[in-house]
């Protein structure tokens, strides 16, 4: 007999938690299916676990609409539900003259992004705070920091699931079916069986999304873009930071730039970089430690010799490819696709994490008008 719920959410990282308990909550009946054994296990565990500000993003984008709400969002619940946070603060920093242009366009952005705390600061000013810092001049954001990602996982798991939603891990979702009533059939990938009909899919599948949507039967894939891959290596730092807070350099293409983050046990590490790729791959080659020393020394001249170790790698789910503008957040229900039943998020990357909690009520303001 096939069974029945009104959504499905395909994909348990950060993102997908936050939709199911927000869905959850507001009354839905709710199941999570994740392909892993555990929930997280791709862009949610493999990130900088920094809570943007809001800084970078086109003014009136969803991702700056979406970050700014959901980082003062993520704030409160992380207090509320003791999930370890930090808000640590960020420094941007030009290490030379010639991009202090860059600061200035990152101001404008940030107070047309609601950003209101930023601080203009000199090369001296800078140093004053982080001493071990090399900058012509620097701009402050005291709202950026830093947060537990597992915790904070699995305090959205417990709060989907107080509400009564179910989450079933290694569970792959591989057939699903449009419906002339709207909704999604979920069928068994040998027999055919239906096993599930969904009032509301919403694909939260990450670096999956576009290929999960792709296969959706009945689906117009031609209202889907292409998907891209980009890793960003990491590397930690043996011993002891000079730096309490985190250290930006101006962006770059496809990303914010090597940057120094820091653990909430006060661990730095440094990256993401930007590394095109065709299948995923999650090693980090040691022959790009020498890169990594250039970039950081740029803004610490006094990094180490032999003081980085590879650390870790995670993919980013670009809709965007290399040379082109970075694409928006895409949350595309059937306002945008025309099929009833059915959200799909895609190109989620930072500032995804932020964004969660906005992205769950986005994704329910959809079912709730459709």
């Amino acid at each position: 007999m096939m069974e029945h719920t009104d959504c499905l959410v395909i994909g348990a990282g950060v993102v997908g938690l936050a939709v199911a308990r927000q869905l959850a909550a507001t009354g839905y009946s709710t199941i999570i299916v994740e392909r892993h054994p555990r929930i997280g296990t791709e862009c949610s565990s493999r990130n900088s676990g920094v809570i943007h500000a809001g800084l970078h993003y086109p003014p009136g984008s969803l991702k700056a609409r979406l970050c700014v709400a959901g980082r003062d969002a993520l704030y409160d619940y992380c207090e509320r539900k003791s999930v370890p946070v930090q808000r640590c603060g960020k420094l941007v920093v030009a290490t030379s003259p010639d991009q202090e242009a860059d600061l200035e366009r990152i101001v404008r952005t940030g107070r047309a992004n609601g950003v209101s705390d930023l601080v203009r600061l000199s090369g001296t000013e800078a140093r004053a705070m982080e001493p071990a810092l090399n900058c012509s001049a620097a701009l402050l954001s005291p709202s950026t920091g830093i947060v537990d990602t597992g915790a904070l996982m699995l305090a959205l798991l417990a709060d989907a699931e107080r509400h009564g939603a179910v989450l079933a891990c290694n569970t792959p979702c591989n057939v699903l079916r449009t419906t002339p009533t709207g909704g999604v059939i979920w069928e068994d990938e040998t027999s055919g069986q239906p096993l599930l009909h969904a009032r509301w899919l919403i694909n939260a599948s990450g670096l999956n999304a576009v290929t999960t949507a792709a296969r959706i039967i009945g689906f117009p894939v031609q209202q889907l873009p292409r998907s891209f891959l980009a890793k960003g290596n990491y590397f930690s730092l043996a011993g002891r930071t000079p730096f309490t807070r985190l250290v930006y350099p101006v962006p770059e293409p496809g990303g914010l730039g090597v940057h120094l983050t820091l653990d909430l046990g006060g661990q730095a590490r440094f990256g993401p970089d930007v590394q095109w790729i065709e299948s995923l791959d999650y090693s980090v080659d040691s022959e790009r430690t020498a890169l990594f020393v250039e970039k950081i020394r740029a803004y610490w001249p006094g990094l180490p010799a032999d003081a980085l170790s590879p650390a870790y790698a995670g993919i980013r789910p670009k809709i965007s490819g290399p040379d082109e503008p970075a694409a928006d957040f895409r949350i595309d229900g059937p306002e945008q696709h025309g099929v009833a039943g059915v959200v799909n998020l895609l190109g989620i990357e930072s500032p995804g994490l932020t964004s969660s909690l906005a992205i769950a009520q986005h994704v329910a303001a959809i079912l709730q008008r459709c």
